[in-house]
């Protein structure tokens, strides 16, 4: 019954261990490997990850691109507003996070024009708006132009700091693509040019889209985890990815999108929608057959699916291991490929 406790799932951080920025070259970050057939853990660096990658082996990336979804603003009485942009849920009806007091029809300008307007507040803390710029309800792809003029890189709330000019380009992975994402698939982050090109040069490598909402940081603050609330984003997998996952070839996930969007896929054979699938020990991966991810928060679905592949006790000893070596963790920190 342990799996299935939410306590069970912690472990002790040192706050010195929080990645805040990344390292450079994004390569040069360690790299825990954990080989679960001869139960071995080796410590190298990640710009030699691809001589731990099984030889008959295609990889599947997650293509999303993050967008500056954090937006400043104020209501009709000057009051400041923040808000966070998470994702369409209609051609022109959006869900954010917005910090600061509102109400059905409370208006919120921002610059370039730019009109919030609330339509509805939701019982988990969320609102839901419509965005106007002179007068005009703007769909997805208008609304991510103005975006990408007023807004900032929404950097997780762990880190504790501003964002800078540079996470325009350190929180972008190298093959980002499809603009929609709040979070970055950050496993994808330690790949150079160089690197992801000689990747590809050995390995037959898919694309799939999984754009990462503001709920992949929300806790698991229930006592058993099954009860947990999974979030739900948009997901695509265009057919020549649907093609190689309907085969018997082996699969190294680039991620835990990635390995969420798979298994999804694997369950419901649909090739785009909302994702809402919670992998854990009693929830295991039925396709996904090896997994590179980063050091994720303690008591989050993220470690849970991790727990999927090897267990929650071996989870949480590597993860100890890791403090031990002094890794750096989450969105900016250090790797773990298991295989």
């Amino acid at each position: 019954m342990k799996d299935l406790k939410t306590t069970s799932y912690d472990y002790n951080l040192p706050p010195n261990l929080i990645a805040k920025y990344p390292v450079e070259p994004r390569d040069s970050a360690k790299l825990l490997v954990y080989d679960r057939k001869r139960d071995t853990i080796t410590h190298t660096i990640f710009r030699d990850v691809l001589e731990y990658i099984p030889k008959e082996c295609d990889i599947f990336i997650n293509n999303t691109k993050v967008i500056k979804a954090r937006i400043f603003g104020r209501k009709r009485t000057g009051a400041k507003i923040e808000l966070l942009f998470n994702k369409p849920l209609n051609a022109l009806e959006y869900l954010v996070m917005i910090r600061g007091r509102v109400k059905i029809g409370t208006e919120i300008f921002f610059d370039n024009s730019l009109v919030a307007k609330v339509i509805k507040l939701n019982g988990d803390g969320s609102r839901v708006v419509r965005f106007e710029h002179l007068g005009k309800s703007l769909r997805f792809e208008e609304l991510i132009m103005v975006l990408d003029e007023i807004g900032h890189i929404p950097l997780p709330p762990y880190m504790k700091r501003e964002d800078k000019k540079q996470d325009e380009i350190d929180y972008q992975s190298v093959f980002a693509k499809n603009a929609g994402a709040v979070a970055s698939p950050t496993a994808s982050l330690h790949f150079t040019p160089k690197l992801f090109q000689e990747l590809k040069d050995r390995h037959k490598t898919y694309q799939l889209t999984l754009h990462i909402g503001a709920g992949t940081f929300k806790p698991v603050d229930v006592e058993n985890i099954l009860e947990h609330p999974m979030h739900s984003e948009y997901f695509e997998i265009p057919n020549s990815s649907a093609e190689v996952l309907d085969s018997d070839r082996e699969i190294l996930a680039i991620g835990t999108t990635v390995t969420r969007t798979i298994e999804y896929y694997a369950r419901t054979h649909k090739k785009s929608g909302e994702c809402d699938l919670f992998l854990n020990p009693s929830n295991p991966p039925i396709r996904v057959n090896h997994l590179l991810t980063n050091f994720h928060l303690p008591k989050s679905t993220l470690i849970m699916l991790v727990s999927a592949f090897v267990g929650r006790e071996k989870t949480l000893e590597l993860y100890h291991e890791a403090i031990d070596r002094e890794y750096r963790f989450f969105s900016y920190g250090d790797a773990m490929l298991i295989i």
